[in-house]
């Protein structure tokens, strides 16, 4: 079949339109990534694809041929976390300085993203990165490869991983709504992490999400519907998630008041600037205790997530002493270091 007679297919309304089989949708995919069909064709099949619905075989479809065409890389034991690339814009990324605790108990973490997307246009990795003085258009992927190797933490540039989706920026930037290349592209995998945090908004993916997973090598995910539709916890109230493990979902309600840790957020105008400082503020031992108590949540949930504690409530003790010792503070700085091609400062590390 030719684009013309897919868009036939897909885009014949809402009880007209057909699901397309996983085959179709790779054929389907492989025109997009390989620019064979038009650009109108593009935009007018992922439109169709969004009116319609994805079906669990067009996503898994997408995900597989866009991980064709990426650069991958293996990180054994690493923790993948599918942030939204359209970024955020009312919430603290307490993803980010998560996995510094993390990576300070050995748990290595791979984060991927690109410039803000529609439809949030939001705060994402790379402006963080800016913010941190890190030149990301000179960044190049051995240098992120290397700081993930002296400290456990990999940034992935989604759009120089995997150039295809870069060629497409400008076309999603004028549909300006999600389409099916957002759930795709958070579930590339680049470093063949066994393990899944993945964000979700609307309670309709999580059924969709949890069946794709079960389809992909994940040795165990979690699905979760948190702030902004990213993979955080909330620390105000509880979240829901799904966690997917052999071949299963399950659904598990996450509430910050059994781990004594919930607590009013408050208010803040988040920009990149003012999420790094918050973010330095909480590894330090210095910020408001809302945004430490989030980072503990999620640090703990993490690390059970991972098997590198046995329960959530050993990983709220583990993640504090870590925070507690200047560890993940000092793992921060040295990425950073690393991340904008300095030699690193001893005394930063501990070493002097």
């Amino acid at each position: 079949m030719n684009m013309t007679d897919i868009l036939k297919e897909v885009g014949r309304g809402k009880r007209g339109s057909r699901d397309l089989t996983y085959d179709e949708a790779i054929a389907v995919g492989e025109m997009i990534l390989n620019r064979e069909a038009s650009d109108v064709q593009i935009g007018a099949f992922l439109m169709a694809e969004r009116m319609k619905m994805e079906n669990i075989e067009e996503m898994h479809a997408f995900v597989d041929i866009c991980r064709k065409y990426a650069l991958r890389t293996s990180s054994i034991n690493s923790l993948d976390c599918a942030a939204p690339y359209d970024g955020r814009t009312a919430s603290f990324i307490a993803s980010f300085a998560t996995s510094f605790v993390l990576a300070s108990t050995g748990q290595k973490v791979t984060l991927h993203g690109s410039e803000p997307l529609p439809p949030k246009w939001g705060v994402t990795l790379p402006l963080l990165l800016r913010e941190m003085g890190v030149n990301t258009d000179h960044l190049t992927r051995d240098q992120s490869l290397y700081a993930a190797q002296e400290t456990g933490l990999l940034f992935v540039s989604a759009e120089q991983w995997c150039p295809p989706l870069g060629a497409l920026r400008t076309l999603r930037e004028e549909i300006g709504v999600r389409t099916i290349l957002n759930s795709a592209e958070k579930l590339m995998n680049y470093s063949h992490s066994p393990y899944l945090v993945y964000g979700v908004f609307h309670n309709t993916f999580f059924e969709r999400i949890a069946k794709v997973l079960q389809r992909l090598d994940y040795q165990r995910a979690a699905i979760i519907q948190g702030a902004e539709g990213s993979e955080d916890l909330f620390i105000d109230r509880p979240t829901r998630t799904y966690v997917v493990e052999h071949g299963e979902a399950r659904m598990e309600i996450i509430d910050p008041e059994v781990y004594g840790l919930d607590i009013s957020l408050p208010e803040m105008s988040w920009t990149a600037a003012t999420q790094i400082e918050v973010t330095e503020q909480v590894l330090r031992g210095q910020a408001d205790l809302a945004f430490t108590n989030q980072v503990l949540l999620n640090s703990a949930y993490r690390l059970a997530l991972t098997g590198q504690t046995g329960s959530i409530e050993e990983g709220v003790y583990t993640a504090k002493s870590i925070l507690e010792s200047g560890k993940a503070y000092q793992v921060y700085c040295h990425w950073g270091q690393l991340m904008r091609g300095e030699q690193p400062n001893m005394l930063s590390l501990g070493k002097i």
